[in-house]
């Protein structure tokens, strides 16, 4: 079952449950995945688990962007009901990769690159991209490219 079929089928339970939070979360999820493969390339595009894994990482980066704003501005009720969300969007992530198996990754990819410095640092990341593929966020991925190439 790839992401969008599981997506569309926990919508259909949400709907059956009248879990009102998860089906509205659901339902934008579905709405951004249908705009990212219509983005790609036109209405009847599906996208690949790791491109789907991309549309929801932006989905959970804005959810912890919006946190971080009402927890600034005193809103802990707003903070906490995009906590929740947050929570059932990260049910659909991949497993994230280790610390150990992202930095034994990293180093493999600068190895074959032949980086040995910080301007070779996009070849690297361009590397990386395809293997890591959705399970780490593109920033931890650019700390750790920098932390070895010093």
């Amino acid at each position: 079952m790839t992401l969008q079929e599981r997506v569309d089928s926990d919508l259909k339970e949400a709907m059956r449950a009248k879990d009102t939070t998860k089906l509205s979360v659901l339902r934008m999820l579905k709405s951004a995945l249908k705009y990212g493969a219509i983005a790609k390339s036109g209405a009847e595009a599906e996208l690949s688990d790791t491109e789907a894994a991309q549309v929801i990482r932006k989905q959970v980066k804005q959810r912890q962007d919006s946190i971080e704003s009402f927890e600034k501005g005193g809103r802990a009720e707003l903070a906490e009901k995009e906590r929740e969300e947050l929570s059932i969007l990260n049910a659909y992530l991949p497993q994230s990769m280790s610390a150990d198996e992202l930095s034994q990754v990293v180093g493999k990819a600068i190895a074959e690159v032949g980086a040995t410095s910080k301007a070779q640092m996009g070849a690297v990341m361009k590397a990386l991209q395809a293997r890591v593929g959705g399970r780490v966020d593109g920033r931890t991925l650019s700390t750790e490219v920098q932390k070895q190439l010093q």
